[in-house]
């Protein structure tokens, strides 16, 4: 079996954007539904989504048939966990609230097989593997890993050029709602120091030579973002557009009743 290669970690090396949105339903049915919209890339979230380690298999699943990439955000970053997202075929992990570039080197190896890294062999069990039939498995998998460091507070900008610099980090993430919070302007990701702060955090990104990703779910701000240079932007989230159709189409058909005169059939 031929050994395939990261498509969005390649992808993360040329200048065009890799456009993606975030999957927080946490149900297989609908991430293959938008696994057919066109985005470059889901993210699966099980930090704030109701995911777990089942769940994140079904996504994974349901994704796989279609070009989208699945991305697998963990709740923290356990070694333990790592290793069963990896067994279950994720190969590009998205892993919240990196502090240090300590933290980020532990991640690495968490990732990699040894020497390079700490990751327990077992994949002959698993997905990750086709169950032995990719048989070149354990020689090519730890090219193939992809990470995403999330850098969500002040102290953690203070040492992003530390945490960027670190080899294995494919790229850094900035998280907007939490990095706001931290610097005292909770639920503003749009207030201008906050803004000041992306973009120096996406110059010293880019100086390192890693791809800049961040969440924007207003478009001219999505836009704003991919004009600085960030590589992979997820640009909406799915459970946000369904309440949000769901709530425009209820409401108009509110109004329309509540226009009807009394005793009217409305035709």
């Amino acid at each position: 079996m031929t050994a395939p290669t990261n498509p969005f970690k390649a992808a993360l090396a040329r200048p065009q954007a890799q456009i993606g949105l975030w999957l927080g339903l946490a149900d297989p049915y609908s991430a293959e539904l938008c696994a057919t919209t066109g985005f470059d890339w889901l993210l699966i979230d099980g930090e704030h989504g109701p995911n777990d380690l089942r769940s994140m298999l079904g996504a994974l699943q349901a994704v796989a048939p279609h070009p989208s990439h699945p991305v697998v955000r963990i709740p923290h970053g356990d070694a333990a966990l790592i290793k069963q997202v990896l067994e279950i075929g994720a190969t590009t992990l998205l892993v919240p609230m990196v502090e240090t570039a300590a933290q980020a080197r532990a991640l690495v190896q968490a990732m990699r097989y040894p020497p390079q890294g700490i990751r327990g062999v077992g994949s002959g069990l698993a997905r990750s593997s086709h169950w032995s039939a990719d048989t070149g498995y354990l020689q090519t998998a730890n090219e193939r890993m992809c990470l995403l460091v999330q850098v969500e507070t002040a102290s953690a900008l203070a040492q992003i050029d530390a945490i960027a610099a670190v080899e294995g980090v494919d790229g850094v993430f900035i998280g907007p709602s939490d990095l706001s919070a931290s610097m005292g302007f909770l639920g503003q990701t749009g207030h201008p120091d906050v803004r000041a702060a992306i973009e120096h955090a996406f110059e010293r990104i880019q100086a390192a030579g890693k791809a800049a990703g961040i969440l924007a779910v207003d478009e001219t701000l999505a836009r704003h973002w991919i004009g600085r240079g960030a590589r992979f932007v997820a640009v909406g989230v799915e459970a946000t557009l369904l309440a949000q159709a769901a709530r425009a189409l209820s409401a108009r058909f509110r109004d329309n009743a509540a226009a009807q005169p009394a005793g009217s059939s409305g035709y």
